[in-house]
């Protein structure tokens, strides 16, 4: 049983080496249900199995596995098992989003490592530590919204954190003479700067990363090196050194055969050459993003392909093109539930079918929802302001809302309803129309039938009286439905009067009395039970044969070991997220796919291009609003509160 178990082990290790972790790890569940009686190789299962099934992105299991490896090195006092493991907790608390419990496990792993003088541990953990607060920032970054350098100041502290344990993971991987540590640092603290705004440092890291991927031909991390060399540049306003990087990203992608950075590549270079005005060479690249993106079932990057190209052929004046490809922007969106793209889409298309004359009048068109357009940096061409006829329509349904809920009579349209002391105390100046209002009617001639309304009046004496009666029954109702702690109690079953309030109020506090003192009793003992059953035992770990040999080396029972301060710190940072969880998360952004780059910098192609989108549409010649309002009034800015 002992050498299977062994055996089982072994050969699910070389099939992980060999990159089949799936049958790694029926090898490696096989050698758990055979069992064994040696800790340290039971411990090395545990973390084998806990990385086969991370790298399987079977994040619950792998967390399940090194839980069960760091509480077994902490029972037989393995100090290094104990870092490692809490090193693999880390990292698969980070996947799952879980930064500060990451951080927790992290942190233990560096004090161990430096405890015990490992210094390849130690800079390993300060890699770790370093990329769950990049981890940490690039999620809050991206749910902010914002573009790099533009990040709110607790973002802004999160990447500088990460900064400095890279730093630090640099300086140590330096004296221990590790290049491919050192290109790794030099990597993320290029991506640190980026998202901090820092674009030339940026610049300067990546370069280093780049000699360092080719030092060693790794292609792989050659083509990401030129990918953030271009984003940097773009930000740097070096749009043609900047294409000039993306088509090194896209050469090596094509010698990687990866097709999904390759559609990213020409999505980047797509919207490049849209910054440098060359809308042809956009929209062949946009063209090669969308094929390979149906090629692979992206429709994601289908649909921001189909909006992109939209905007290239409206560029170059071909608005029937840019309107089949606005329209299946628009299928596209609303079939992954994209509120925004559908949102632009629409106005996209209304504007081009108006543009080609395909509708009768523009009054016959769909009128698209515009709430939130302008959050995909595309202004209305005028926007239209209100009269004050129209502003008294819109107070009506605040004023319901102050007064009352309205009557409808027949088919009237719903009047606010003013209360009797209101109306008496109106002026009848104050009801005839304003000077200055174009009203087509006479005030005398309109009659408006308001149904009556019953008015709250103030309780009188009796009600007042007839609810203190009521409330006092009540209240020993309610006493009569507790429970009383002993059966058979004297008059227990004899319908006794309520006391009075006074009388309540005279009697000793309940719980001084020895009933209630016992109640309580009963619930402390209770909640310690419950308390025991949720600590975690040895003897339930998976695969563990407990037997003369290694029964001293794990915690009796009865050989309970009181936890430090150092355990209820950790304990608290860990609890502290959890309330954080109990949060409701924020609305989704835009949804990814596996075409579209991490680093998507369409927002600034917005920007750039604001003033030429409204250069771009078509003025409707001899329009009615022209002919008699005359030129239309220069844009207002909204105040807050307006809409």
């Amino acid at each position: 049983m002992e050498a299977s178990c062994l055996e089982l082990a072994l050969e699910g290790e070389r099939l992980c080496k060999a990159g089949d972790f799936k049958a790694g790890v029926a090898f490696f569940e096989a050698a758990v249900q055979v069992g064994t009686e040696d800790l340290k190789t039971l411990s090395a299962i545990y973390s084998q199995l806990g990385n086969a099934y991370f790298y399987l992105k079977e994040y619950a299991r792998a967390l399940e596995y090194h839980k069960h490896d760091l509480l077994l090195a902490r029972t037989i006092g393995d100090r290094m098992g104990e870092a490692k493991a809490s090193g693999n907790l880390g990292n698969t608390l980070k996947v799952l989003g879980r930064f500060d419990e990451a951080i927790v496990c992290c942190q233990r792993h560096l004090d161990i490592a430096q405890e015990q003088g490992d210094k390849i541990g130690e800079a390993r953990a300060l890699y770790n530590i370093g990329n769950v607060y990049h981890a940490k920032g690039k999620q809050l970054s991206w749910s902010a919204a914002q573009d790099p350098g533009h990040v709110p100041p607790d973002v802004r502290e999160t990447l500088r954190r990460a900064s400095e344990f890279y730093e630090r993971n640099l300086s140590l991987v330096k004296e221990l003479g590790d290049r491919a540590a050192q290109g790794r640092a030099y990597g993320n603290l290029g991506n640190t700067h980026y998202l901090l705004g820092s674009f030339v440092e940026a610049i300067t890291f990546h370069k280093e990363r780049l000699a360092i991927a080719k030092e060693f031909g790794d292609k792989a991390a050659e083509r990401r090196a030129y990918s953030n060399l271009g984003n940097a540049h773009i930000f740097l306003g070096r749009f043609d050194v900047a294409a000039e990087y993306y088509k090194k990203t896209l050469q090596l992608s094509r010698q990687l055969k990866d097709q999904a950075v390759e559609a990213q590549a020409c999505y980047s270079l797509g919207n490049t050459y849209t910054l440098l005005q060359d809308y042809e060479r956009a929209a062949e690249y946009h063209l090669r993003h969308l094929l390979i993106a149906q090629e692979l079932a992206d429709r994601v990057g289908e649909g921001r392909a189909c909006w992109s190209l939209g905007n290239a052929y409206v560029s170059m004046g071909s608005p029937a093109q840019a309107l089949t490809f606005a329209k299946k922007h628009l299928e596209i969106s609303q079939e992954i539930g994209d509120r925004n793209g559908e949102l632009t889409a629409r106005m996209n298309v209304a504007q081009l079918q108006l543009a080609l004359g395909r509708l009768t009048s523009p009054a016959a068109a769909e009128k698209p929802d515009l709430a939130g357009y302008e959050a995909q940096g595309a202004r209305p061409k005028r926007p239209q302001r209100l009269s004050a006829e129209a502003w008294d329509l819109l107070r009506l349904p605040l004023e319901r809302g102050q007064n009352g809920d309205s009557h409808h009579c027949g088919d009237r349209l719903p009047l606010p309803v003013r209360s009797r002391k209101y109306q008496e105390g109106l002026d009848a100046a104050d009801r005839r129309p304003r000077e200055g209002s174009h009203s087509p009617l006479d005030s005398a001639d309109v009659r408006v039938q308001v149904p009556r309304v019953s008015i709250p009046r103030a309780p009188s004496s009796d009600e007042e009286c007839f609810f203190d009666l009521l409330s006092k029954f009540q209240s020993s109702r309610m006493d009569d439905q507790r429970c009383p702690l002993e059966d058979g109690q004297p008059g227990a079953a004899e319908a006794t009067a309520a006391p009075s309030l006074e009388e309540r109020i005279a009697q000793p506090s309940l719980t001084a009395s020895p009933q209630t003192e016992e109640f309580f009793d009963l619930i402390a003992s209770s909640q310690s039970r419950r308390l025991d059953d949720q600590r975690a035992s040895v003897g339930s770990l998976p695969g563990l044969r407990i037997t003369h040999n290694n029964l001293g080396h794990l915690r009796g029972d009865g050989d309970p070991q009181e936890p430090g301060d150092e355990f209820f710190n950790m304990l608290i940072k860990c609890q502290s997220c959890r309330i954080d969880d109990q949060r409701c998360p924020p609305p989704d952004g835009l949804p990814r796919g596996p075409t579209m780059p991490d680093e998507d910098f369409f927002s600034l192609i917005q920007r750039v291009q604001a003033k030429r989108m409204d250069e771009q549409r078509v003025d409707l010649a001899g329009s009615p609003e022209q002919e008699v309002g005359g030129p239309p009034e220069p844009r207002q800015q909204c105040q807050p509160g307006t809409s």
